[in-house]
């Protein structure tokens, strides 16, 4: 018997739980969702060149690289994060030292750079971009742009700690 008033009980909790949860507006139960990792892009190391430097911009610039660096797991923004960018510009191809130059984000985990207008290389117009200074997972990537007339290309990093 006092079983049968545990199966009454239990269900009238979960009915009070579910009017409760109705009422809210929820539909599921609240979960923490943990941000992922970016993983590398298949082509983002290439001419890759080590220690590029902190540079104001790329060349004459006109165009501008973006984004954002944010922690895996709970998405907090990174400040002071070093970002490596370098293209195929009007001004110099992938490989050549001009075209490649670094930025720290700011507070907000927002990075900019400016360079010179992004070309096709290889049929498509593309940046590169690493995060390599050792307290997150080295990630690279290679984001194509939509026109080669694009006045800008976005990129967002998700960094997993070493």
């Amino acid at each position: 018997m006092s079983h049968s008033r545990l199966g009454r009980r239990t269900l009238m909790l979960a009915g009070a739980a579910s009017l409760l949860t109705a009422k809210s507006g929820l539909t599921v139960p609240a979960r923490a969702q943990g941000l992922q990792p970016t993983t590398s892009m298949r082509g983002g190391a290439n001419n890759y060149r080590p220690g590029a430097p902190i540079v104001d911009r790329i060349g004459g610039g006109g165009f501008l690289m973006h984004g954002t660096v944010r922690r895996a797991g709970d998405g907090a923004p990174l400040e002071g994060v070093r970002i490596q960018i370098w293209a195929h510009t009007t001004e110099g191809r992938e490989r050549d030292a001009r075209s490649h130059g670094a930025t720290l984000t700011n507070a907000d985990g927002v990075f900019e750079l400016e360079m010179p207008q992004i070309v096709p290389a290889f049929g498509q117009p593309h940046g590169h971009l690493a995060y390599d200074s050792g307290a997150f997972e080295t990630v690279f990537l290679r984001p194509v742009m939509d026109s080669a007339r694009d006045a800008s290309l976005a990129a967002h990093f998700v960094l997993q700690p070493a």
